[in-house]
Order: structure tokens, then sequence, then C-alpha cells
């Protein structure tokens, strides 16, 4: 069991960091979560079940984190819906790309943070996700374009130079 939790370790630990955005914490919850799934009497066998169950384990310990620390989070809440216009963005390099998205995640609501994290950086399907959150994947579809629409406009919003505009799109 121990062989198989490793190989995800990097992927929970980037939806720990997604979560709390903070490396310690982050190191902290992987643990928790480790223990948590090494202790379970059971384990799916299905790769993409237990995939789905380790980041809902991981979820859980966040939530219990949280609530044992008197801090309220909500990654339930419904999102915000922003202005109807996706942008890309262009950057001078990666790192630079890299760091205003990691500043920009760190703006967004937990629950925003959360999708984003599942999704994108760890790699999740829609379907994976909707399983790890217990929701319908039409669910995380729309959550998770809100969340990437409230991510650009972040990243917009505190650029010093704007971002470019898809072509056809309205400013």
């Amino acid at each position: 069991m121990q062989e198989r939790i490793e190989g995800y370790l990097d992927r929970l630990y980037g939806f720990a960091y997604a979560l709390t955005q903070d490396g310690d914490e982050s190191r902290d919850l992987v643990q928790d979560c480790a223990l948590r799934a090494l202790g379970a009497a059971r384990a799916p066998h299905d790769e993409p079940a237990y995939r789905a169950w380790l980041f809902r384990i991981m979820r859980n310990a966040f939530i219990d984190k949280c609530r044992r620390s008197g801090v309220e989070v909500s990654l339930d809440a419904e999102f915000d819906e922003t202005d109807d216009v996706d942008a890309g963005w262009c950057g001078d390099g990666r790192i630079i790309d890299v760091l205003t998205v990691r500043f920009a995640v760190a703006k967004l609501p937990p629950a925003q943070r959360e999708i984003i994290g599942l999704v994108d950086f760890v790699g999740l399907s829609y379907q994976e996700a909707a399983e790890v959150l217990g929701v319908a994947q039409g669910t995380i579809m729309s959550r998770l374009s809100r969340a990437r629409k409230s991510l650009l406009a972040t990243i917009e919003r505190d650029n010093i130079t704007p971002i470019a505009r898809a072509r056809g799109r309205r400013p």
C-alpha cells in the first residue's frame, strides 16, 4: 500500500499547496493524508477510484484541520460570476508566468483554489474531481470555468501590463 501512495505524493502536495498556500502546512497535510490512507481498512482497487479516494482524504483532512484551528473555510461556496471574457496571457518567461499564476491563485477564495488545484495543478479528470468533491461532472466544469475566469481577472487586475484579450472577444 505504501508504494501505491508514493506514486501520488507530488500530486497530493500540489493539491495541498493549492489549499493551504503554505509549504510546511502542505507537507503536514500530505503526511496526514498518507497516514489516514495507510490506516484505512479498505482502499479502492481501481486506480482512478483510488486516486479520487486519496484526494478526497486530502480534502477532508484540510477541512478537519481548518475546523480544529477555528478557521472557517467554505469549499462548497458558489463562485462569483465574472464577465464572460476568456483572456489568454503571455509573459516574458516561464518563471514570470509561474509566479504570476501562483500569486493570483493565492488571492482566490478556497473553493476556487481547490477546483483549480485538482484539475489544473494535479491533473485530475473532470470525473475524478467530481468523485473527490462529491458533485456532478457538469458542476466541476462550470466551477472550473468560473474559477479560471476569476484567476485571469485577478492576474489582469494585478498586472502592470494588461493581458491581451482573445481575438474576437469584447474588452
